[in-house]
């Protein structure tokens, strides 16, 4: 049995780490991208403006991790919104359509107590590698 190849994905236009994981990893043709916040890659503290500006911060930040990884945010297939306030759900769906515009990815969203850095969304994604053709 050949060895399963892991890349770790690693961009100065994004976001730090800020624990001991990843920014993104990839295995075969799928990425798995870490939780990204409305964080300025640049000075590491949450972007002003509120839920929405944090929401277009961390989509940016993820569509970086995409193309160091060699895709955008087309190849997204599932995303994950955490949100420290469900009735903020709205105003994250008119900017996430602003990134994701037709095909859209698979989606849970949650109201979770808290985020790192008491921030006010989250977004992890999945993603896989090569050109996609839809049914």
């Amino acid at each position: 049995m050949s060895a399963i190849i892991r890349r770790i994905i690693n961009t100065k236009k994004a976001p730090a780490a800020i624990g001991p994981y990843s920014q993104a990893v990839v295995v075969d043709c799928t990425v798995y991208i870490s939780g990204q916040l409305g964080m300025d890659p640049v000075s590491g503290q949450l972007v002003a403006g509120g839920v929405q500006a944090q929401t277009k911060q961390a989509l940016i930040n993820m569509g970086e991790i995409l193309k160091e990884a060699g895709c955008g945010y087309e190849n997204v297939v599932k995303t994950t919104v955490l949100l420290a306030d469900i009735n903020d759900f709205v105003s994250v769906n008119d900017v996430y359509k602003e990134f994701f515009q037709k095909s859209f990815p698979a989606r849970a969203a949650y109201q979770v107590s808290a985020l790192p850095r008491a921030g006010l969304v989250e977004i992890e994604a999945v993603a896989v590698l090569g050109p996609i053709t839809d049914a």
